[in-house]
């Protein structure tokens, strides 16, 4: 995590943030098959709008290596989150970045967020065939599986619900 800064994104990253999101889906083998979602994510613009995209940059080059999109229930991307949960979603590091622990830098930016706003939880989901993965990540946070928060956006999709509650002592 040395080296890398977490902050809000600015319009001036968006470019980058589309490409390296895009790109990382597509490294995981999560587009394949798909139809519309590369366009989805990459459309970092609409989600700034309605929720907060948040980077991890370089501190020496100034290059973004990761992005995620951290929302409140009720707002066009919040997918699972409940009331006083918080979400995020589309967690994407640059392929070219990975291993330098951007991921778990914006997995703590995210948490953070949600308990300085006062939120009892944050949920996600993962797709079941990166779920090995995104255990190792996610379980060092404290996330565990929430079945309930299991659903299928489209046929041959299925997304695992995860969840780490805020409200116990650590």
């Amino acid at each position: 995590m040395t080296g890398l800064r977490v902050r809000r994104a600015e319009p001036a990253d968006f470019p980058a943030v589309a490409r390296l999101t895009v790109a990382a889906y597509e490294a995981d083998g999560q587009l394949k098959g798909e139809t519309g979602y590369a366009p989805v994510l990459a459309d970092v613009a609409t989600r700034a709008e309605s929720g907060e995209v948040l980077v991890a940059v370089d501190e020496v080059t100034g290059e973004v290596a990761g992005a995620v999109t951290f929302v409140l229930p009720g707002t066009p991307y919040a997918e699972l989150a409940g009331p006083g949960e918080a979400e995020f979603r589309m967690l994407a590091v640059d392929p070219a970045a990975q291993g330098r622990g951007a991921g778990a830098a914006l997995v703590g930016a995210c948490v953070a967020r949600a308990a300085e706003l006062g939120c009892s939880a944050v949920v996600i989901c993962v797709r079941s065939g990166m779920a090995a993965v995104a255990q190792r990540l996610y379980g060092r946070f404290g996330f565990v599986r929430a079945p309930e928060k299991d659903w299928t956006p489209v046929p041959g999709v299925e997304l695992l619900g995860l969840r780490l509650d805020l409200t116990r002592p650590a």
